[in-house]
């Protein structure tokens, strides 16, 4: 069968899907409000294309993974967007993550004839993707697939590569994204929620059985991963440093900080689930025998996401993200008073933790990983907002007070000391 026909069927294939979603939903209109972020600017260099929220962050995988959101239901009529600026706002979504591990979720539902890119748009946006996309991509979930995402799998067959397929996944149901990801984290559109539950309502005239989900349990007294500060301090002598951290930063100092790529790379899912476990137990946990440097550095990422609170504070969150309307000669000072501000708990943390990441910039010639770089890794995981997940437009406050924080560890941090703290 030659490209055209392929093309004409996919043509056939999507206006079939259509007609069955205005048989099994009440006609809606066609165009969702776009979704409104109220940390955009109008001077965005994207802004024609962000202001739909086609493309969002939507916080970490079960391996720590930075996961973006693509979804079709958001993508305005064909003649309302520019497809040549969509593909660009996508690489430069990606540009900021590319370089470490990441994860991309597409939401299928709502693709129409009226909304979608050309077959020529969509075999020119594959060749853009060169291998600095593609190599670190480690997942691709494609979410509500229909026999048009068949077809489109037969027309790019001759140009995917075997080891860039093994890493689509297609799900039914939004339910399946749980195993793999942070549900909770994601910014599912509401017309992908209702289509979801018309499917599982077609499902063989009823709702599969709901999966009850049992009450969460007190935390054991020697918990360490989702417990705040002070829990932890409590169950550990009145410790300021977390043993976590202590342990993570110990070894990594030792025997990571001239390795290259430190903090980018991932790590299995049930190997951090097991040493999450020994932790939580209150066993010890020696890393030489899992033999690879990337778990203690996951580890140390996971155990800050997964703060109640997080370390820079609900409270600091604004503050930080008005961080690049200050004047660029008084940012640092602008830094340095928010920090000031900490709880001294959190203050004390913080500075462990930076003084750190300001040794392992110091190695980047032989590990590549500028002040920059971990600020990439590690805004999302030191601040996020109280209502869910930071937002795109949130993400170069973030990562430029991160990367102040490490790059002017020592003006920064200079002039607070509290008794009893240490440094790695």
């Amino acid at each position: 069968m030659s490209e055209i026909d392929y093309e004409k069927l996919a043509e056939i294939e999507l206006q079939k899907d259509e007609a069955e979603d205005t048989q099994s939903e009440q006609e809606e209109t066609f165009m969702s409000p776009p979704l409104e972020d109220p940390g955009l600017n109008i001077n965005h260099p994207y802004y024609d294309v962000a202001r739909h929220g086609i493309i969002q962050l939507a916080g970490d995988d079960n391996s720590g993974r930075k996961v973006i959101t693509f979804s079709c239901c958001r993508m305005p009529p064909s003649h309302q967007l520019n497809h040549t600026r969509l593909l660009e706002y996508l690489k430069y979504t990606l540009d900021q993550y590319v370089e470490n591990d990441y994860t991309v979720v597409y939401f299928h539902y709502g693709l129409k004839s009226l909304n979608k890119p050309s077959l020529k748009w969509l075999q020119t946006a594959y060749k853009e993707f060169d291998r600095k996309y593609k190599k670190n991509l480690k997942a691709l979930y494609v979410v509500h697939p229909t026999n048009f995402i068949k077809i489109l799998w037969n027309i790019f067959k001759p140009l995917i590569s075997h080891k860039f397929g093994k890493k689509i996944t297609y799900l039914n149901y939004l339910s399946d994204l749980r195993e793999h990801l942070k549900y909770d984290q994601l910014n599912i559109p509401q017309e992908v929620i209702r289509h979801d539950e018309n499917l599982r309502g077609k499902q063989k005239g009823k709702l599969p059985p709901v999966v009850k989900v049992p009450p969460p349990r007190p935390p054991l007294p020697t918990q360490q991963f989702g417990v705040s500060l002070q829990y932890i301090k409590d169950k550990n002598k009145g410790e300021l440093i977390p043993p976590v951290m202590k342990e993570t930063i110990s070894y990594l100092k030792r025997k990571g900080l001239q390795v290259e790529g430190l903090f980018r790379r991932s790590a299995s899912v049930q190997t951090i689930k097991d040493v999450q476990k020994l932790y939580n137990q209150g066993k010890s946990v020696n890393f030489d025998d899992y033999h690879d440097i990337h778990i203690p550095a996951v580890i140390l990422k996971t155990f800050l996401r997964e703060l109640p609170q997080p370390l820079l504070t609900f409270e600091c969150y604004d503050h930080i993200v008005g961080i690049t309307s200050v004047e660029s000669s008084l940012r640092v000072t602008r830094c340095k008073q928010i920090i000031q501000g900490l709880p001294e708990h959190n203050y004390v943390v913080l500075k462990y933790l930076i003084c750190f990441l300001h040794m392992v910039s110091q190695e980047s010639i032989y590990n590549r990983m500028t002040a920059s770089s971990l600020a990439c890794v590690f805004g999302l995981n030191l601040i996020w907002p109280s209502n869910g997940t930071a937002s795109l437009s949130a993400l170069v406050p973030l990562n430029l007070f991160t990367e102040l924080l490490i790059d002017f560890y020592m003006n920064i941090f200079n002039s607070r000391t509290v008794p009893c703290e240490v440094l790695p």
